[in-house]
Order: C-alpha cells, then sequence, then structure tokens
C-alpha cells in the first residue's frame, strides 16, 4: 500500500515556517488544513510540481498518511526533498497543531 523507504517525519516534529503541502481533496482542505499550506490535491501534484519549492525540504500531508506517502515517493523520484507527514492531518490535530479551516468553523480533519 505504502511506497518503501519514503522519508517521513511526525507531525509534532516539523518545524514552524515550513512548507507544507497539502494533497487532500478540495472538501477536506476546506474543512481544516494547516495555516499557509499549498493546496494541490495528490492527482494534479505531476502537472503542478512547478509551484513545489525545490530548493527547500518539502512536507507533505494528508488526512492519514497514504495519499502523502504517494507523494513523496513521486515528488523524491521528481528531485524534491520530500518527507511524509506521518499520521497525516489526523496526527497533526492529535498533536495539538494549529489549523484553520475555509469555511469560518472550528477546522476539523475530515
Amino acid at each position: 500500500m505504502f511506497p518503501p523507504s519514503v522519508p517521513s517525519v511526525a507531525a509534532s516534529a516539523v518545524p514552524a515556517g515550513a512548507h507544507i503541502v497539502d494533497v487532500r481533496e478540495d472538501d477536506e482542505w476546506a474543512a481544516g488544513h494547516v495555516e499557509g499550506a499549498l493546496h494541490i490535491p495528490l492527482a494534479d501534484v505531476p502537472v503542478r510540481l512547478g509551484e513545489i519549492p525545490a530548493d527547500a525540504d518539502v512536507y507533505v500531508i494528508c488526512r492519514s498518511g497514504g495519499r502523502s506517502s504517494r507523494a513523496v515517493a513521486w515528488l523524491s523520484q521528481n528531485g524534491v526533498d520530500a518527507m511524509n507527514v506521518d499520521g497525516g492531518m489526523g496526527a497533526w490535530a492529535d498533536a495539538g497543531r494549529p489549523m484553520v479551516s475555509e469555511t469560518g468553523a472550528e477546522p476539523f480533519v475530515r
């Protein structure tokens, strides 16, 4: 299911100000996401590669880690220093890391 040997990091260890790419779908993003993250649904990653920083570490997140793991494998093969956020947004929320929503409601992980 997950690509082998994908670099990963705990949600609690993602540094403040890190470049975060959220590969979830639009409704998941709207419900709650990391403020300042770049939203690129997984299927769009190849065509939007140019939007992802090539000169910095990139932390990729989804709901639980599956889609982001696939994105990290692909990004790594295409020259991006990418790391999977273990446990995804669920782990991010559990770690008490800040989130925002697009709806104005209290953010949550969908």
